[in-house]
């Protein structure tokens, strides 16, 4: 494969490294990127499929009971995106003073 044929093939990848970048795990946040944004790990489409037949099988199409969930996910999502966020600026204090240590250190 020559180096015209990568550079073309780029577009056909570039999918499946956003997909891997998302679902990759980050050390700053604690989570993946997907995780953060949707407030649950990432599934496979054939365990979304499962796990949506056995949720409608659980609710039995009772619209209360759905809604409520949802609220209550929704919630979780929020609470979820609080605490990645406390978790950012814990890791940014950290990363400061690490840096600070070091320019300290230079100094002497």
């Amino acid at each position: 494969m020559g180096l015209s044929n990568i550079r073309k093939d780029w577009s056909r990848k570039l999918d499946d490294a956003l997909w891997a970048y998302r679902t990759a795990f980050m050390t700053p946040i604690v989570m993946s990127p997907y995780q953060l944004v949707y407030g649950k790990a990432c599934h496979l489409p054939i365990e979304l499929e499962h796990k949506a037949m056995w949720e409608l099988k659980q609710l039995n199409l009772n619209w209360d009971n759905a809604i409520n969930m949802r609220s209550g996910q929704l919630n979780e999502v929020d609470e979820f995106h609080l605490n990645a966020y406390e978790r950012v600026d814990l890791y940014k204090e950290r990363m400061k003073k690490y840096h600070e240590r070091r320019i300290i250190q230079q100094r002497f």
